[in-house]
């Protein structure tokens, strides 16, 4: 009754006159699920909600966080000690990026032994394996922006491993550090990969493989 309310509605109606609401509405409820699907096959889906609470306690952060050597330490302390459930926000901020890691983890092992990947769905899972390398990413800048003794000597290791890269392995070094050291330009790139960056590229890519996924359909047993 609610539901014919609404569809009967001249608001509704003036929506589905210039977005076809209701074809997009009924080609999302007639999507067919195939028998074979169970609760592995959700490990994606438990990906997208812990990214998508990133996402949205990252965002609560960068109101108090301060990207300067000086002072990032201090305002996350700040954030732990004196806003109104700062603590809380860093905390589900910090298991929920763990939690994303291992479901990723997780998700592509059930892909690969599942057979996933295989035709027609390669690009599907080309995209899933850049989606990994920028989930790990994001782990590896996050980890220096408190600028505590561990994330400065963690930038410092991660940003020196392109060193043994032949002849621009010195260049990507200068790139990543902002110079020929770990200092202010460091925790700047750092900052700006992880809030900037890192999120439009895991937003189109995660874009572009729901499509593929809703294009394709979930694949079928071995």
């Amino acid at each position: 009754m609610f539901t014919k309310q609404v569809t009967d509605s001249k608001v509704y109606q003036w929506f589905d006159e210039r977005l076809e609401v209701q074809a997009i509405s009924d080609d999302i409820s007639s999507k067919y699920v195939p028998p074979h699907v169970n609760i592995f096959y959700c490990l994606g889906g438990i990906t997208l909600v812990c990214f998508l609470i990133q996402f949205a306690t990252g965002f609560c952060m960068t109101f108090y966080y301060k990207p300067t050597v000086t002072d990032a330490f201090a305002s996350v302390e700040y954030i732990m000690n004196e806003v109104n459930f700062g603590w809380l926000i860093r905390s589900v901020h910090r298991w929920s990026a763990s939690m994303m890691v291992l479901m990723m983890i997780l998700h592509v092992f059930r892909v690969y032994l599942t057979g996933g990947f295989k035709k027609p769905r390669e690009l599907t899972w080309i995209a899933g394996v850049i989606m990994a390398v920028i989930t790990v990413s994001f782990g590896v800048s996050g980890y220096s922006l408190p600028w505590d003794q561990v994330g400065y000597w963690a930038v410092k290791i991660v940003s020196g491993v392109p060193a043994a890269i032949p002849i621009v392995g010195d260049q990507m070094v200068e790139l990543l550090r902002g110079g020929p050291s770990v200092g202010q330009a460091t925790l700047t790139r750092f900052y700006s990969l992880h809030t900037f960056v890192l999120p439009w590229l895991m937003a189109v890519f995660m874009l572009l493989h729901f499509l593929m996924i809703r294009k394709q359909g979930i694949s079928g047993p071995l």
